[in-house]
């Protein structure tokens, strides 16, 4: 049972899919495979459950993935440390969305490539509101997300920017933008036929689900979407009501066909931050990352 046949493990764990995983790790779907066989011969147990539209973690396989995670860090670490802090080398996962990867992260990658080169940045995209998640299961070293309301005590969190929360109308002449503007103020039964897009979860659910219930206000959830990006194409489109970043808006590159609803009160603003677990900020890559990132937006913190 070697490292990178954990590795390939942990990543089938995560994507529950060969050719994604495959992917990720640039190898072949194949190769995949024969891995996972490999693994699954050596513990003398099946790790998933599989057929041709459905895959999922067998009880084996969920015992193995904390030690596989464990073991994995272990091996990592002990590279980084036998390599000393001369000739820093590794390798960090970061996860971001799409946004944060090009408006948050990237004058951390640009100082911190240059000043270690031999740092391998294995970075991936998805919803924001996963990163704490992912940090927490071990999925991934470092995650761009916004601050949550209960900071787990294992996480580290380091704050970067403030972006405003928006709830966003269509800017052009639909029915939604006219339902919206046309609702008189204190007529709360108005709101009950307002679509709404809400996020799947999150920081920015949370603080809409209590700006709703604070006005005891009840629109028709229209969909429940992964990610600001999609929820502003959707209100741009017409679909609904949506709630998203000032941050994302403006790089969406459709912020004049989305308008903010004036607010009788602003939504708290979204801290938008890294976080880590504690422990792993004691590795000397990510504590050179900790403090890329310090000096790029000048943290104090």
């Amino acid at each position: 049972m070697d490292v990178r046949t954990l590795e390939v493990f942990l990543s089938t764990a995560d994507t529950l899919n060969f050719s994604r995983t495959a992917e990720q790790l640039h190898m072949s779907v194949s190769a995949v495979s024969r891995n996972i066989q490999k693994l699954e011969e050596e513990l003398g147990q099946v790790l998933f459950h599989r057929d041709r539209r459905h895959m999922e973690l067998s009880p084996a396989g969920s015992a193995l993935v904390d030690y596989a995670r464990d073991a994995v860090a272990r091996w990592r670490q002990l590279r980084r440390d036998m390599a000393g802090q001369a000739s820093l080398s590794g390798e960090i996962s970061v996860f971001g969305s799409v946004t944060a990867s090009y408006r948050v992260l990237a004058p951390i990658l640009e100082s911190f490539r240059v000043s270690y080169p031999g740092v391998d940045l294995m970075l991936k995209t998805g919803d924001q509101a996963e990163g704490v998640q992912r940090v927490l299961d071990g999925y991934t070293d470092v995650s761009v997300s916004a601050r949550p309301f209960g900071l787990p005590e294992r996480l580290a969190f380091l704050p970067l920017m403030e972006s405003p929360l928006r709830i966003i109308i269509p800017a052009s002449d639909c029915q939604v933008r006219q339902q919206v503007l046309g609702i008189v103020p204190g007529d709360k039964t108005a709101w009950r036929h307002v679509p709404i897009i809400v996020p799947e979860r999150g920081v920015s659910r949370s603080s809409l689900q209590t700006w709703l219930k604070q006005r005891q206000l009840q629109p028709r959830v229209y969909a429940q979407v992964a990610g600001h990006e999609a929820i502003v194409s959707m209100v741009a489109l017409g679909l609904g009501v949506g709630i998203a970043p000032e941050l994302v808006i403006e790089a969406s590159g459709m912020g004049n066909r989305v308008d903010s609803l004036p607010l009788d009160a602003p939504l708290p603003p979204l801290s938008v931050g890294l976080c880590a677990l504690q422990g792993r900020l004691d590795s000397p890559v990510m504590a050179a990352f900790w403090q890329s990132a310090r000096q790029a937006y000048q943290s104090t913190v």
